[in-house]
């Protein structure tokens, strides 16, 4: 009954530890439109934050940049790839910004206090995606490519500052702001 309820909420009262929740109103619009703003804006602000990064701390080029996103699933013969390759590599960087901007959609809708407060959830959110992609997300996909890359090495996680203040700003903070402005604004659940 949980899961029916975190998935489709106007479907009835959730039952959650012997507590009733009253479903919280939704439309597809307004969830499409919250998912689509928060996974464009974190998408673009995250992309442009790494290649900053990447080039004030390693003079890496942009292409180079969305040839390490690939490099995720290709590993290291991504880095030979032209075009194409960096294409793949942006593709894979907003289908996970959507990935992360849908995840807040559903929670902000179960916990209303991160809409409420979209400026502290955001940051908190921010700090959450950076660790949850550095200590899990990466190193499973690491662990994927070994399956079809002989050779490929486990990825370790490392604090990058320069990386964990995009993901508080770029990420957290765009997604809980866009998701707010989206569930909020009137204009943003016409359909």
């Amino acid at each position: 009954m949980t899961l029916i309820c975190w998935l489709h909420p106007e479907a009835g009262l959730c039952l959650t530890g012997g507590m009733s929740t009253p479903p919280v109103a939704a439309t597809p619009s307004r969830a499409g439109a919250a998912i689509l703003a928060g996974g464009l804006a974190c998408g673009v602000l995250d992309i442009n934050g790494a290649f900053l990064t990447a080039w004030v701390n390693a003079g890496m080029s942009p292409v180079r940049v969305l040839q390490a996103v690939a490099g995720g699933l290709l590993g290291a013969d991504a880095f030979q790839g032209g075009p194409g390759v960096a294409a793949f590599g942006l593709l894979l960087h907003f289908a996970v910004a959507f990935a992360w901007a849908a995840v807040f959609y559903l929670l902000s809708r179960r916990v209303p206090f991160l809409s409420q407060h979209a400026v502290a959830s955001g940051l908190a959110y921010g700090a959450l995606v950076y660790l949850a992609m550095n200590h899990a997300v990466l190193p499973l996909a690491a662990q994927f490519r070994s399956l079809y890359i002989p050779g490929t090495k486990p990825h370790v996680p490392r604090l990058a500052w320069g990386q964990f203040g995009v993901h508080l700003v770029c990420v957290g903070l765009a997604i809980s702001l866009a998701v707010r402005w989206a569930t909020l604004s009137p204009a943003a659940g016409k359909a």
